[in-house]
């Protein structure tokens, strides 16, 4: 194995280095901080070592193999799934050292708040900010901050951020209250926790029209809750279905329509709804997402709605994942603020309209403070 020593100010500097020396195979073997007095004594200059190697790789192994042979497998399944396995590793590793280089820059006193900001998912967008403003900070009063005020400063620039985003629940001024999202969502239980609550609190009188025709197990669902809260149902298979349920329950205050469960990554179940739901009417749609889903597959689904007036987000399953950073960078990317959020399945309990300081206060929980 060759090996040979970078020095570098930040870890970013330090990979272009090594992979103008060895390409994308090299391997990282250590990786250090050297750190020097910096800005008036408070701060250090700081710059990485890297201690990197090369093997020759395992495709110059087969060139070795004479030509008769070397048409034949030179592997085994062992050494396949070792090889994924070493591959897993370095994606890991690359990505901890992202992780690594990005923060690099700030003191070590922040690092706890950076680090608990990314293991929550938030973007390294949104940390490199907050890291660029409580540095920022710190060297205009010349003095370093303790972790609660490091927390206080990051409430007030998420605050600030979020100044222009819409929350809260459904408004009661329009008659119609929309609720769209994929399958698996829990749809069905967060329109049953927010009608009633509508019913219980507002003392509104309601009712159901459901579009989820494809699972019987869906209407049924929605019957039980229906049955509880005394308020009728109506089941549309068309659009004409839908105008009629529409004409039987025009002298209620409110009606919540339950979207069908499909798998809304395909553009054609979206424009399904164009030709079942009056999109025109006086109405309010929410766009409900899962916190226990990729976050890659959440922005999928906002683009394929993005054609419909979505009033806000409702995330699901809040008590079943352990980052909420994504909410906020979804929030933040598509403008668009957040109704609700549910962490159980009790109707009504489990369900909390939201506002900025309740997310700010989960996203910051658990976070270094002494």
């Amino acid at each position: 194995m060759k090996m040979k020593k970078y020095t570098a100010e930040t870890m970013v500097e330090a990979m272009k280095k090594v992979r103008l020396d060895f390409g994308d195979d090299a391997i990282i073997l250590s990786s250090n901080v050297v750190k020097s007095k910096g800005y008036l004594g408070f701060f250090k200059k700081k710059s990485v070592e890297v201690v990197a190697g090369f093997d020759e790789p395992f495709a110059k192994v087969e060139e070795a193999v004479p030509p008769l042979l070397s048409s034949q497998p030179t592997r085994d399944d062992s050494i396949s799934v070792e090889m994924k396995k070493e591959m897993t590793e370095m994606k890991k590793l690359l990505k901890d050292m992202q992780q690594a280089s990005i923060h690099s820059q700030f003191p070590d006193e922040m690092k706890p708040l950076l680090t608990h900001l990314h293991n929550q998912g938030l973007s390294e967008k949104s940390i490199t900010q907050i890291g660029e403003s409580l540095f920022k900070r710190m060297k205009g009063e010349r003095k370093e901050f303790t972790a609660e005020e490091q927390q206080l400063m990051t409430r007030q620039f998420l605050e600030q951020e979020m100044a222009n985003l819409p929350f809260g629940g459904i408004s009661f001024n329009k008659k119609y209250v929309n609720v769209l999202g994929p399958t698996g969502v829990g749809k069905t239980t967060t329109i049953a926790k927010i009608a009633a609550r509508a019913l219980l609190e507002k003392k509104k009188k309601i009712g159901f029209i459901t579009t989820d025709t494809y699972r019987i197990a869906a209407i049924e669902q929605l019957r039980t809750y229906a049955n509880l809260l005394q308020a009728p149902v109506e089941v549309a298979y068309n659009k004409r279905d839908f105008e009629k349920a529409i004409e039987k329950l025009k002298d209620l205050d409110l009606i919540f329509i339950d979207t069908a469960g499909r798998n809304y990554k395909e553009a054609k179940f979206v424009e399904d709804l164009t030709q079942l739901i009056d999109f025109s009417l006086e109405m309010e749609s929410y766009l409900v997402l899962s916190m226990t889903s990729k976050e890659a597959d959440m922005r999928t689904i906002v683009d394929q709605f993005n054609k419909f007036p979505i009033e806000k987000f409702i995330f699901t399953k809040m008590d079943e994942t352990g980052s909420i950073g994504p909410l906020f960078n979804l929030m933040k990317d598509y403008g668009i603020g957040t109704a609700y959020y549910t962490d159980g399945q009790e109707v009504p309990e489990d369900i909390t309209e939201a506002d900025r300081m309740k997310l700010i206060t989960l996203l910051l929980k658990g976070a270094p403070d002494a």
